[in-house]
């Protein structure tokens, strides 16, 4: 019989795994024989299931189940984890990742405060972070904060304000609600509009990676084409798009950027100029316009005669809907944004938030809206300010204090509308912004979810994992004024490592 903890075991299995991709070796022990196959097997089943919905009974998103097969390809950067800093480099006995999070972690004694403050206290004291810091550990089942140092100092939180974006979002709209792209005709006329719903995952293209779950401009056009020929109106048809469902300045306050194309109700695979899905792209200047453009030809090439280009314009009130296309539910949304750290969709949620809240769906009126809905659930803003929704904005601040309260919230049991947020932050080694950050022999390679941070002097990282006695811990470590971007994710990604290796 095999003695190892289950922590162990996985850990094992998922380095062999990695292995075997590579170089097959000559000769398994039976359990690891064994293991492989029950990985398989897993695997498989995953696959059997997906089709009765993202969540199964314990509230786990099932596309988990494959994270122990597979390390996704893409996001991050190669960053050394917790190397040099001490740490073991095995977690006999920490729960993984893959643990059910619609259950809370069991509840264990205190048994290693002391000993974490030690930890931790040398770490958060490295001349590689900046001069301010700040850091919190809370056990999401009783809610005792286990370490504090400056929880309640607000620092520029870079990308982690994904968090609080993603909070108030669920909060107001909930997890299944879809953001709806259409086209409209003005009665008795052969004007058509496109009006966008604030999808910036919609896509134009035929293939590639989330086009399958992703709304689709090409079958918005199908049913388009065959609603107006249905209507013997296919021909000497004018085109026009409406982006009036936001206001305000498209233009981020960064100015043109590769990382986020100007805000619009109204763009195609958030306005990149190349294949990708996610990370820095070149971007369009006017993605509605381009957008607007690509549906025109797509009408044409199905036998739909456009008299003109589109221009912008505004859909009549009471103009009859001819199709509509809608996006994954908001939960999805959510987990692609956490996971590539993907600022468009950051931006589009604070404005449909704001939309909800009945505020200008524009940077202010988004801020308003979300600071409202965090308010209502009694959060604790104090020094709080929410500039934008991405995080790119160095105006932006929050404290280790509310980035811990929130992913409280949304790890507990008491409100599961919010498990997206949990389920999206990437996992160490595996997903997303930290698919490189955490070495094969780190402790914390995959059993840290987190949310990374990062502009020029601002590293952050916030997240939950699952300490050796079984507790689910939410953390989140700011510091601001760094020098050395690797040395300081480094550090932080090792606190984050000393987490899951804590406990009796």
């Amino acid at each position: 019989m095999d003695e190892r903890k289950p922590g162990q075991q996985l850990r094992e299995l998922l380095q062999l795994l990695r292995r075997l991709a590579v170089k097959p070796p000559a000769k398994l022990r039976t359990w690891q024989l064994t293991a492989v196959s029950a990985a398989v097997g897993l695997v498989v089943a995953a696959v059997a299931i997906a089709a009765a919905g993202p969540w199964d009974s314990s509230g786990q998103r099932t596309a988990e189940r494959e994270l122990a097969a597979s390390r996704e390809a893409g996001g991050g950067t190669d960053h050394a984890g917790s190397e040099g800093h001490g740490l073991p480099d095995v977690a006999p006995s920490a729960p993984s990742v893959l643990a059910g999070l619609g259950r809370s972690a069991r509840t264990a004694p205190d048994s290693g405060g002391p000993r974490l403050a030690d930890v931790l206290r040398p770490l958060l004291a490295d001349k590689k972070l900046g001069p301010e810091r700040s850091a919190v550990v809370v056990d999401v089942a009783t809610g005792k904060r286990l370490y504090a140092r400056g929880s309640g100092q607000a620092l520029t939180p870079a990308s982690t304000t994904k968090i609080a974006t993603a909070v108030a979002a669920l909060s107001a709209l909930g997890p299944e609600h879809r953001l709806t792209t259409k086209t409209v005709v003005e009665p008795d006329s052969r004007n058509v509009v496109l009006v966008g719903g604030g999808d910036p995952t919609l896509t134009a293209r035929g293939e590639g990676r989330y086009v399958a779950d992703s709304a689709s401009l090409r079958e918005l056009a199908d049913d388009t084409a065959k609603a107006l020929k249905k209507r013997g109106a296919d021909q000497d048809v004018s085109l026009s798009y409406d982006t009036s469902r936001y206001s305000g300045p498209p233009q981020h306050p960064i100015g043109p950027n590769e990382n986020i194309a100007p805000v619009s109700a109204l763009m195609a695979d958030e306005g990149r100029l190349d294949s990708s899905s996610s990370g820095p792209a070149p971007r369009t200047a006017e993605p509605a316009r381009d957008a607007a453009h690509n549906f025109a030809n797509l009408l044409r090439e199905r036998g739909i005669g456009i008299k003109a280009d589109p221009e912008s314009g505004r859909a009549a009130k009471g103009a009859d809907e001819l199709a509509r296309t809608q996006s994954p539910p908001l939960s999805a949304l959510v987990e692609r944004m956490l996971t590539h750290s993907d600022n468009d969709i950051a931006e589009a949620l604070a404005r449909e938030t704001a939309v909800d809240g009945g505020e200008p769906a524009s940077f202010k009126g988004g801020s308003k809206a979300v600071r409202a809905r965090l308010d209502k659930l009694g959060l604790p803003l104090d020094g709080a300010v929410f500039a934008d929704g991405s995080g790119l904005d160095r105006d932006d601040r929050l404290t280790a204090k509310l980035l811990a309260a929130l992913l409280k919230r949304a790890s507990g049991p008491g409100r599961p509308e919010l498990r997206s947020v949990v389920t999206g932050l990437p996992v160490a080694g595996f997903t997303g912004t930290l698919v490189d950050r955490y070495p094969d022999a780190s402790v914390g390679t995959g059993v840290v979810r987190a949310k990374t941070g990062t502009l020029t002097g601002v590293n952050s990282l916030a997240g939950t994992v699952v300490d050796a006695d079984g507790r689910l811990l939410a953390f989140a470590f700011m510091t601001t004024g760094t020098t050395d971007p690797q040395g300081a994710q480094s550090t932080l990604d090792a606190m984050a490592s000393a987490l899951a290796a804590r406990g009796a």
